[in-house]
């Protein structure tokens, strides 16, 4: 379906459309429903101050928050998938805003909560174990949520820093209201002088045209705007990362990495580690890049040089019903019941397809307890759409399976391990594809874009893991983070990380001040570790078959049932190791031999 205009939501076609009447079948429904949950969070604020007094009340207290939960998870999930089909549609965001609301009292009535859980002493909650059988489903619960009992203050403490976590925003509203907002960039214009609007949102996408000044222009013009406000930029990100310092110190963490770290249960061995092997395996980095170079037919290949597209033959036309159809042949490798089930998905209605005026961009799965996954969907016609479908069906699959396996308090899945079943799916479909593809211009294109999946997930998101810790560590020194330091600091590792095949010009010294995930302490090293996990899981499903996909099919069903890390050791890879990253590179080495072999031919 190429469509040439952008419909109404009206104009949609019902088969390309979500199914969020399995949820609620009318909206009349949810706002019955949404009135009738009013009474719930004063339900549970009636057990403040009396978890700890019996084993009894303490089961009562988990199994109606676990009920509530569930209730609260469905109203959200058709007020947010109705609000996104149409954001211009008042009615839908009107209800988004008065879940949101609900949740909010919700999230308020239950604070309590965690000091109650934490100020349990061990042998009242071992006692607890033994006298009530049913805590026994809860036990893995409780004891995430005393994680943090090292590090719970008196309550007088407790208060202060409660009253700082407000202050401690500033860093990232002051940052997101400058970039969003007050910074403006002048119109750029290409080769025959056409102009073109720059914006934060037009960026990469200018980058990728094949008019070379335009992306120079758009590359200079670009950076040059975040220079002149290089002071302001780094006083802010300085002053996120003092922040991240003094949260760390005040709640007994050894460092800031420990404080990010320890609560969501992945050792900090995990974040050297893939620092220390990607670093190891800068060479494969600049391999490729010098093949771009050769590819693109370049005397220098610049900064401004490596987001446009290498393969003039790259745009390719996939039809919808095509991406569908091998994503669910992709997935056969995964056995009869995945694959099935897939396929009943695509039958059921869980995607919202096609784009319409007012409709959220992007792509996104977002799970259900207990009625399916949703997926929204812009899907166009290329390569790219075909494999955000495979990608976001990983995470639906997740979902889906995860939902089945384990009770709804143990249904959602981290972060950690979130990239793992969507980058498995994407390398299990390059595979399909590669396997069934003897022509080598489209074998080239192909290669190609998997190549710069590990270029902008593995190498780059990597260089930011690595750019966070530096900075920390700089600061928690008594270095003060300034313009100048942190813009050589960031020049030196594009100079490292893209190499001597690369021009790595002046201007993108200052690239860190535009990335926002840098106001998200250490989070961005989690898509390098799930894409190299996802890689390595694949590879093994390729040469082991049966026993590896069983395993895999084990981890995907376990939601948040143990620590991440543990997790994936079911799938067969730990990330304590060096080993999925290197298996990953290794791949990311062949794979640009095998480009390299195709472009000569």
């Amino acid at each position: 379906m190429q469509q040439k205009e952008i419909p109404l939501r009206s104009q949609q076609l019902k088969e390309n459309c979500w199914a969020v009447e399995d949820i609620y079948p009318t909206e009349e429904a949810w706002s019955q429903a949404l009135s009738e949950s009013a009474s719930l969070p004063e339900e549970l604020a009636a057990y403040q101050g009396k978890l700890g007094e019996s084993a009894e009340t303490l089961l009562s207290y988990l199994t109606r928050m676990e009920e509530i939960s569930h209730q609260a998870d469905r109203l959200f999930v058709y007020a947010m998938l109705r609000a996104d089909e149409d954001t211009a549609n008042s009615t839908h965001q009107a209800m988004k805003g008065k879940c949101f609301s609900f949740l909010v009292s919700l999230s308020s009535a239950t604070a309590f909560e965690g000091p109650e859980l934490v100020a349990i002493p061990d042998e009242t909650l071992d006692a607890f174990y033994a006298q009530e059988p049913g805590l026994t489903k809860y036990r893995r619960y409780l004891t995430k949520a005393r994680l943090e009992k090292p590090h719970i203050l008196s309550q007088a403490e407790e208060k202060l820093l409660a009253g700082a976590a407000e202050v401690g925003a500033a860093p990232s509203n002051i940052f997101n209201t400058l970039n969003n907002a007050d910074m403006t960039f002048p119109a750029v214009t290409d080769s025959e002088g056409v102009t073109y609007p720059l914006t934060n949102g037009s960026y990469i996408s200018l980058m990728e045209r094949s008019d070379r000044t335009l992306r120079e222009n758009a590359f200079r013009s670009f950076y040059g705007v975040y220079e002149s406000y290089a002071n302001t930029l780094a006083a802010s990100y300085n002053a996120e990362v003092r922040k991240n310092l003094f949260f760390a110190k005040a709640r007994k963490y050894d460092s800031a990495l420990a404080a990010a770290m320890e609560p969501v249960e992945v050792p900090e061995a995990v974040y050297h580690s893939l620092v220390d092997t990607v670093r190891k395996n800068l060479d494969k980095m600049h391999r490729y890049m010098g093949l771009r170079k050769k590819a693109m037919g370049l005397s220098e290949l610049h900064m401004y040089d490596i987001y446009a597209n290498m393969i003039p033959e790259a745009e390719e036309v996939v039809p919808f019903a095509q991406a569908r159809d091998e994503v669910i042949d992709a997935m056969g490798i995964l056995g009869e019941e995945y694959q099935s089930v897939l396929k009943s998905g695509f039958e059921a209605r869980w995607m919202d397809i096609y784009e319409n005026k007012g409709k959220r961009s992007g792509a996104y799965s977002c799970g259900c307890a207990g009625i399916h996954p949703f997926v929204l969907l812009n899907h166009k016609e290329t390569l790219d759409s075909e494999f955000t479908l495979a990608h976001e069906l990983g995470h639906a699959m997740h979902s889906y399976l995860s939902d089945k396996h384990q009770p709804s308090i143990y249904n959602e899945y981290v972060l950690f391990v979130a990239e793992v079943a969507s980058t498995c799916n994407e390398a299990l479909l390059m595979q399909y594809l590669l396997a069934r593809t003897e022509d080598p211009k489209k074998r080239a294109v192909l290669i190609n874009y998997f190549l710069e999946q590990f270029r902008t997930t593995l190498y780059r998101q990597t260089m930011f893991a690595e750019f966070e810790l530096k900075a920390h560590e700089m600061a928690a020194a008594g270095e003060t983070l300034t313009a100048d330091n942190l813009k050589a600091m960031y020049l030196q590792l594009n100079k490292d990380y893209y190499g001597e095949e690369t021009v790595v010009d002046e201007e993108i010294a200052i690239e860190w001040a535009r990335i926002p995930h840098f106001y998200r302490n250490f989070y961005v090293y989690q898509y390098a570790t799930g894409f190299s996990a996802a890689i390595a899981i694949s590879q093994k499903i390729q040469k082991e078959g049966a026993p590896a996909v069983e395993n895999y099919l084990k981890f995907l069903s376990g939601g948040c049932s143990t620590d991440p890390v543990s997790l994936l050791k079911i799938a067969g890879v730990d990330m304590s190791t060096p080993a999925p990253v290197e298996s990953a590179l290794e791949l990311f080495g062949r794979l640009i031999d095998e480009l390299d072999a195709l472009l000569t031919k």
